[in-house]
């Protein structure tokens, strides 16, 4: 079970109800928190919403423009103690229009036995991270233990952000396949990255190449309203893992309701997702959650030839327990500014 948070400490270090601490981008950074520590809280944030030890609503938002979205997104972890509710948001046209980033957010990590607000923090740096942690979680469970190759489709930040990290799920990685339409994108990872992993980075000039080379794929790519698929059904071969972190919004309907076992991160999300239209076709068969998977009570690969579909579209459950982590060691350092309520 994970430690809970230790109120009379924090009571020590921070007048509750009070004040609160208030975290930039950069002092969340400045946490330490390094990539497998992200991998293994967000592990156990998997598994115990897995074995249904949390409380999350499904997330609820606004769309104010075509393909955008702004989400809601609490949870509550009774065995650590993480309780809280991020508020973040993706328009993609960011970049050509204003000159920002496509994602931001915002969050508030909440005392769970008074309800008052301990720290207001940035969260666009948690959800960079803690993304491509689900990714590695169903990767390990769902992968091929043996993959050589693995495919990034969008190599903005969080495609950045798994090339990163797969390595630490996907050991025996020789050739990492990335593309994005970008192709300055491409080159900015190439760049950043190959000094850091040891396996060799290609730029594939097509969907079609990075697919028909992967044996698994992930995509971290714009959400759009309806799938707009660009990856031929064709191309998908028996034994690959394909793992999502933008819906179904590249693939055709038949690939996703003909592999032989398709997960979702959160059924109820997703469901949701469903009735505003982002799964017009429906959704596949669901043999489980990827927490369930992660904490053993569903199987996840059982054999070299089935093909894996598992669709993560990120759980305010993660968030939190990095966002945990984050305030603790804020509190420890005496980093953040203390603003009175």
């Amino acid at each position: 079970m994970e430690q809970g948070l230790d109120r009379e400490w924090v009571a020590r270090k921070l007048n509750i109800g009070r004040e609160f601490v208030y975290l930039t981008q950069e002092q969340v950074k400045a946490s330490g928190l390094t990539d497998g520590d992200i991998l293994d809280l967000t592990e156990k944030a998997l598994v115990a919403h897995g074995k249904k030890h949390v409380e999350m609503p499904a997330k609820i938002g606004l769309h104010p423009l075509k393909d955008t979205l702004m989400h809601a997104m609490p949870a509550y972890l009774p065995d650590s103690g993480a309780c809280g509710i991020k508020w973040a948001s993706c328009f993609p046209a960011n970049r050509d229009r204003f000159g920002l980033l496509q994602t931001s957010g915002l969050l508030i990590f909440n005392d769970a036995e008074s309800g008052w607000p301990l720290a207001v923090m940035d969260a666009i740096w948690i959800t960079e991270k803690r993304t491509p942690a689900v990714t590695c979680v169903a990767a390990k469970h769902m992968a091929p233990a043996d993959a050589a190759t693995f495919g990034m489709l969008g190599c903005g930040v969080q495609g950045r952000a798994h090339v990163g990290m797969i390595e630490r799920v996907l050991t025996r990685l020789e050739t990492i396949f990335v593309h994005d339409v970008y192709e300055p994108a491409m080159d900015r990872l190439v760049e950043e990255l190959q000094p850091k992993v040891k396996a060799r980075i290609v730029k594939a000039k097509s969907y079609e190449e990075l697919v028909k080379n992967s044996r698994v794929v992930a995509s971290a790519t714009a959400i759009t309203s309806k799938p707009e698929p660009k990856i031929r059904d064709g191309w998908i071969l028996a034994g690959q893992t394909l793992l999502m972190c933008d819906m179904h919004s590249l693939y055709e309907d038949i690939t996703m309701k003909r592999a032989d076992k398709y997960f979702l991160d959160s059924i109820e999300e997703h469901e949701l997702f469903e009735g505003y239209g982002y799964y017009p076709d429906g959704l596949p068969r669901i043999c489980g959650e990827t927490g369930e998977v992660a904490a053993g009570l569903k199987k996840g690969r059982e054999n070299a030839g089935e093909l894996i579909a598992c669709n993560n579209v990120g759980m305010a459950v993660e968030d939190m327990m990095v966002a945990r982590a984050v305030f603790v060691r804020a509190l420890e350092a005496g980093t953040g500014t203390r603003l009175p309520l």
